[in-house]
């Protein structure tokens, strides 16, 4: 791989619908988060303790961490010994395949890159093995957006 492929910038072929967003964040509660930081200023950090304190579990995924947030820190996500729904990617969008095969592997049921994160390749063949997916999009915002657009509804 190339410097230039670690630094391509894609869009998303294919974004998620609202409804499939919501489908995922009322029925799927486990999340693998990969590349959580123990560090509270990233990105991860905030994310991952924003969803542990709305009822969903955490598995850390940081192999130069044994606990993060209070939870077991895994080296890798086949790692993990529990089923894994949501699998959470902070990593550059080069290291997106390697996550979707152990998340095939594992049988996740939704594959979410973050912010900033698009690997179509990756999410095709996600989607082939029956994933959902949902690339370039912030899980607390989605969250917290379906939690504030509810609370309008009342």
């Amino acid at each position: 791989m190339t410097h230039e492929d670690e630094m391509a910038c894609e869009i998303s072929l294919t974004p998620p619908s609202d409804e499939e967003i919501l489908h995922v964040l009322k029925n799927y509660t486990k999340i693998a988060v990969i590349g959580l930081s123990p560090k509270e200023d990233r990105a991860s950090n905030r994310v991952a303790k924003y969803m542990q304190d709305h009822d969903f579990k955490i598995y850390p995924v940081n192999p130069m961490h044994e606990n993060i947030l209070g939870e077991t820190s895994y080296p890798a996500l086949l790692d993990i010994p529990d089923d894994i729904e949501i699998v959470d990617i902070f990593r550059k969008p080069a290291a997106v395949p390697d996550i979707v095969d152990q998340a095939i592997k594992k049988g996740a049921k939704v594959i979410w890159m973050q912010e900033g994160i698009v690997n179509n390749r990756a999410a095709d063949k996600a989607r082939e093995a029956g994933m959902i997916v949902i690339m370039d999009r912030c899980i607390l915002k989605e969250h917290a957006g379906m939690i504030h657009s509810e609370s309008n509804k009342k």
